[in-house]
């Protein structure tokens, strides 16, 4: 089955019987951002994940396995996006990216922040002024290699 058209029956069902990321990413031991990851098509579950998720979401052996299939990940089809959501991060790094790049450099050295062995928590921290949302983001550091 397509990755596409699998996510978006995956994701309908999940609003269709109402059930939370956070319960999905505890029903197979995963952290909530990585379970989302993979339920939006992607990241690769593994055999018994993804089989959990079937029963869970009723989904049949076609869609379970395409939870299994490795993605062309990136899933922003329109640059900027439209998505508040989305373009906020965007407009994040528009404003924030040579700030990141600078203090990533003078600290470690000429190198990247790997998006592949890589951690992300969201959270909620309540706040009398407006609740906050809370992303830390961790990833290895990656030297840039001379030759």
């Amino acid at each position: 089955m397509n990755r596409v058209i699998a996510t978006e029956i995956i994701i309908r069902e999940i609003k269709n019987k109402q059930v939370k990321y956070q319960e999905l990413a505890d029903a197979i031991g995963r952290s909530l951002v990585w379970t989302t990851l993979a339920l939006h098509g992607q990241a690769v579950m593994e055999k018994h994940e993804a089989e959990k998720i079937g029963e869970l979401l009723d989904l049949d052996a076609e869609i379970i396995a395409s939870l299994q299939d490795i993605p062309d990940r990136g899933s922003l089809d329109q640059m900027p996006p439209k998505d508040p959501t989305q373009y906020r991060f965007y407009e994040l790094l528009l404003v924030y990216g040579t700030t990141l790049k600078a203090i990533i450099n003078e600290q470690f050295g000429d190198g990247i922040m790997s998006a592949i062995d890589f951690t992300m928590d969201i959270s909620k921290v309540e706040n009398p002024a407006g609740d906050r949302v809370k992303v830390v983001m961790e990833g290895k550091f990656l030297p840039f290699k001379k030759w």
